[in-house]
């Protein structure tokens, strides 16, 4: 429902495992479905008529949401060629091998990183040997042991950014000052223990040094005319000397880039905020989730309400935009909270809001607290984005739920108080036509009925 402002990335999982794999010298084709606007049914034309070589491994990677699709791009894969070995990756695949592995088009899963995992198996070693791998043998599905996270993320290549489709990508309505741009990771992983996330690289956080950092966009502005990149870290600012250092020498050297960034309320300060605004940071997004203290602590956010208002306040006086999450439908939700959760966002009053639906994932604790309640009313996983109602909680059906999704963004957006302060803040023509955009889509969306 948000596609007409939504962004468009690529997955960097696979450009950095292309990237690895060339620097092992193998040769490396990527194609974008997403980017290139095609469609299940057109990849097998796409692959019959441009891809006249032959392959020893088509790779895939899967979020939930979008696993059937990468299983039938296998399928077709593995008709087009039949030789070749069909290696799924990615959050769902990870948490759901012996699911993914069951079809008939795939050959391999690797769990969480696959960079080391798949440059071995390329190279051609033996996969009861290759650490983090999953495969069939004689019927039976293999879990190999799991393969240690890779520790020095500077080790790593850029991604093969050679290889993407670079002019198709583009960021979400309102979220961007200049184009063209480029999500960029400065960490692996989060610190966070909340119940509707999945607990990505196992929960152990590592971080790229200011150096690699600042070389990678140092590449992308030289080679690609980037202008701004968004920080796509579940928590960016997490290692505070990486952060300062990453600002101080884009002051310094006077680097010509516009960024934002995810990050949690009781992981900033007034001085790192300060100079991430000297150094170009223009938006940040904060999680909030809810407004009830109960659910914060259900849902083991480990922030407060308190928190989020001075640092909300802190972020408007240093002049940095802030975007806040919520979230309907987590463990304790009822309509009373959801009203709070509404009326505090509109206190807070951020220069953005995001709601979403409780999505109960696969791997995560809100999955298995749901599935024993019997709260799960699809296991179909094509509806598990966060604006569908994939639970339904006592006293919150489908509808009720999907009607205070629709006045959430009502209530906030329709504001003649936002409207006026995001009309004063048009500095390019640019901007115009984001705040259009996106005025029609929350008209759209909250006044038509699907």
């Amino acid at each position: 429902m948000w596609k007409q402002v939504a962004s468009c990335w690529p997955s960097l999982g696979l450009a950095y495992i292309a990237a690895v794999l060339e620097q092992a010298g193998h040769q490396a084709w990527y194609l974008d479905c997403s980017a290139e606007h095609y469609s299940v049914g057109e990849v097998e034309n796409v692959l019959r008529e441009n891809y006249e070589n032959d392959f020893d491994f088509v790779i895939l990677t899967a979020t939930t949401p979008l696993v059937n699709n990468a299983l039938a791009i296998a399928a077709l894969a593995k008709k087009r060629w039949p030789k070749a070995k069909t290696v799924l990756g990615g959050v769902h695949p990870s948490v759901l091998p012996d699911e993914t592995l069951v079809h008939e088009a795939v050959d391999f899963v690797v769990i969480d990183e696959g960079e080391e995992t798949m440059k071995e198996l390329a190279d051609g070693k033996n996969p009861t040997e290759i650490l983090g791998l999953c495969y069939k043998q004689n019927g039976q599905i293999i879990k190999n042991v799991l393969r240690p996270l890779i520790q020095d993320l500077d080790s790593i290549p850029p991604p093969a950014y050679h290889l993407l489709p670079m002019k198709k990508y583009y960021p979400a309505v309102g979220s961007y000052k200049r184009l063209p741009a480029m999500i960029l990771f400065a960490t692996r992983g989060c610190p966070g223990r909340c119940t509707y996330c999945h607990r990505s690289f196992r929960g152990v956080v590592r971080k790229r040094s200011a150096e690699s950092i600042l070389n990678e966009i140092k590449i992308l502005q030289r080679d690609y005319g980037i202008k701004e990149v968004a920080f796509y870290d579940d928590t960016f600012t997490l290692f505070k000397d990486v952060v300062r250092e990453f600002c101080t020498t884009i002051v310094r050297e006077k680097i010509d880039i516009t960024w934002s960034c995810f990050t949690r309320v009781d992981q900033v300060d007034e001085e790192t905020l300060s100079l991430m605004k000297q150094a170009g940071c223009h938006l940040i997004l904060f999680g909030v989730e809810s407004a009830d203290e109960q659910i914060l602590k259900n849902i083991k956010k480990n922030i407060s309400l308190k928190q989020v208002e001075e640092v909300v306040k802190l972020a408007r006086r240093i002049k940095i935009e802030t975007r806040a999450s919520f979230m309907f439908g987590n463990q304790g939700e009822t309509e009373e909270t959801i009203k709070k959760t509404i009326d505090f966002a509109i206190k807070l009053d951020p220069d953005e809001v995001q709601f979403n639906i409780a999505t109960a994932y696969p791997g995560t604790e809100l999955f298995n607290w749901a599935k024993e309640r019997g709260y799960i009313r699809t296991f179909n996983w094509n509806d598990y984005s966060m604006s569908n109602v994939v639970l339904e909680l006592p006293g919150l059906n489908k509808e009720k739920m999907q009607h205070y999704y629709e006045l959430a963004h009502r209530k906030f957006y329709l504001r003649p108080k936002i409207i006026l302060r995001r009309l004063l803040n048009i500095r390019t023509w640019n901007q115009l036509k984001q705040e259009i955009k996106g005025g029609l889509a929350v008209l759209s969306f909250t006044f038509n009925k699907k």
